[in-house]
């Protein structure tokens, strides 16, 4: 048993000072203490030295939200997108066509190191899990490797590497359009048929036993451009109280390429034709309707954002003021990883809808300040997106938790919501101390615990690809 005893604490039922947080061996949160419970505890601890040897102090405990979407390969891209090709409307589609270049000189080495590197910062951003949404499966060509999982096994290797919590959603890629035509170029690293995917999610799930009992699996058409639509009934029995991932609606000619295969919008088609449900977490959402804004809120399925991509690929804004006071379920993710940043990703989602409706404080209500109402968001949304126990201080979930700072500048003196507020719209990752994945302690005085070694194997990845490219 180890604990953390915070000076304040965000807890299920709201702020509490003087709470100590029990964490069993296994990684859950044994015992959450608060003031009236704690001398007689520790009167009862004091004589107890090896107790007081696992026992942390913090100043500010939260709970340490879920990245709800993630490619980690393309953490290795930043930098390398921002010029423009000798097409002057450059956008999404151009960007893909420099992604699949860069693919050609990935090793399952490569994948390794660079996904330990974006765990690892995920970690020190203040995440404590990673949903990987992993659809690089193959053999620059097409060719499967001899273990149809290999590159998902390397993910999971640098998942033993980081310590990071880990929600594994292999992708299924079955066609390079609407019109179901054939893969083709960059696609073929992730193109399988429904056998090939079946061969590699069962591979995928007998290598997740190597890593702790918080770890799961779950599954992940690609987008209806590159899933068959009647395929989604076959892929929802696969694992069918798993996490069900799928990108949609993320531009706008991809809504007008599905509509004029499908002749509806692809939210529309999708919750028209397709019982979804609170297992389903649909991500970006950028290009949607008020219809289908307030049809996806009352599904119970979670909305993926992520904004700081969305913004890099110019994909659109999502309609959050709407969503969220409909009762709709959100969280966030890094996805393209160019940026790795819980307080960036937050900001830019509150500030998308400024801009747009040109207010204030969007995303607030009467009750909840915005960085309060955010957060909380997050915490729940990003916990049912994974198919985890997590998002909250309380007995039985896994402790996901990260301290901040109270001796920041801007921390400094601040109690309650004002906390979020400021570590939300002034702050950024100095100002995250420690951080827990399951009860492993990974982030300490603000950096990982293995980041001397994780970044000596991605420097030399960097400097190879850079010389390719």
């Amino acid at each position: 048993m180890k604990t953390i005893h915070a000076a304040q604490a965000l807890l299920a039922d709201g702020w509490a000072t003087d709470v100590s947080v029990d964490i069993h061996d296994d990684g859950r949160i044994a015992q959450v203490r608060q003031a009236d419970q704690l001398q007689h505890t520790d009167k009862a601890a004091a004589s107890n030295d090896n107790t007081r040897s696992n026992e942390t102090n913090v100043q500010i405990l939260l709970p340490a939200p879920v990245n709800l979407h993630s490619h980690a390969f393309q953490r290795a891209m930043a930098g390398l997108t921002e010029r423009r090709g000798p097409d002057p409307t450059d956008s999404f589609w151009t960007w893909r066509h420099l992604m699949y270049r860069f693919l050609e000189h990935l090793t399952p080495s490569d994948i390794e190191a660079i996904t330990a590197f974006a765990q690892m910062q995920m970690l020190e951003s203040g995440y404590a899990v990673n949903v990987e949404f992993h659809y690089l499966h193959h053999q620059p060509g097409g060719t499967e490797y001899d273990n149809p999982a290999e590159l998902s096994e390397r993910v999971i290797a640098a998942t033993h590497t980081s310590g990071i919590g880990l929600t594994l959603l292999p992708v299924h890629y079955q066609y390079g359009g609407c019109d179901k035509r054939a893969a083709s170029g960059g696609q073929l690293r992730f193109a399988s048929d429904s056998a090939g995917y079946a061969r590699l999610w069962l591979k995928a799930r007998d290598a997740l036993n190597s890593l702790p009992n918080d770890t799961r699996l779950g599954v992940a058409p690609h987008s209806l451009r590159a899933v068959a639509p009647e395929s989604l009934q076959d892929l929802l029995q696969v694992a069918p109280s798993d996490p069900f991932h799928m990108h949609i609606a993320e531009q706008q000619a991809e809504v007008n390429e599905f509509e004029a295969h499908w002749g509806a919008r692809p939210v529309q088609w999708l919750l028209d034709n397709v019982p979804v449900d609170q297992r389903w977490c649909l991500i970006h959402c950028t290009q949607m309707d008020d219809r289908e804004t307030q049809a996806l809120a009352g599904s119970g399925a979670v909305a993926g954002l992520c904004p700081i991509t969305e913004s890099s690929l110019g994909d659109g804004i999502f309609n959050g003021v709407e969503f969220i006071n409909a009762g709709g379920r959100l969280g966030i993710g890094t996805d393209s990883n160019i940026r790795i940043s819980l307080t960036e990703e937050l900001r830019t989602l509150e500030y998308s809808q400024r801009l747009r409706d040109h207010s204030r404080a969007a995303m607030a209500n009467t009750e909840l300040s915005t960085g309060r109402r955010l957060f909380d968001a997050v915490l729940s949304g990003g916990a049912q997106a994974a198919g985890r126990q997590t998002g909250r201080i309380e007995t039985g979930c896994w402790a996901d938790l990260m301290a901040l700072d109270g001796q920041q500048v801007d921390l400094q003196n601040s109690h309650g919501d004002l906390l979020l507020d400021t570590f939300v719209f002034a702050g950024d990752d100095s100002m995250i101390k420690e951080v827990w994945s399951a009860g492993r302690h990974l982030v300490t005085a603000g950096r990982h615990i293995k980041r001397d070694d994780i970044e000596c194997e991605y420097r030399k990845v960097v400097k190879h690809l850079r010389a390719a490219l």
